[in-house]
């Protein structure tokens, strides 16, 4: 009976992990940089997936990321939620 023998997706065709005595790194072949140490192989297979294409800017607060979403900055003391349903302004007047 044949082996069915799994096979790595081509996206990490440029990657590999390492298992070292204080845990799991993880190494990019196209820039030779190194990540890790992770507790377990799945901590380190998540961050080598991870792919950040946010446009969160390290030190912005909430109310310039609320600002840039266009949500309204005033709650309604009344019922305590945000003006206008809480829906961002699509359109400028």
């Amino acid at each position: 009976m044949a082996k069915n023998i799994p096979t790595a997706p081509a996206a990490f065709d440029s990657t590999r992990v390492i298992e070292r005595p204080d845990g799991f790194y993880w190494h990019d072949k196209s820039d030779g940089r190194e990540f890790g140490p992770f507790a377990t192989l799945l901590e380190a297979a998540e961050d080598m997936e991870y792919n950040d294409e946010s446009d969160f800017e390290p030190g912005e607060t909430l109310a310039e990321a609320e600002h840039e979403l266009g949500l309204s900055d005033w709650i309604d003391p009344d019922t305590g939620q945000l003006a206008e349903e809480g829906g961002p302004h699509i359109e400028d007047h």
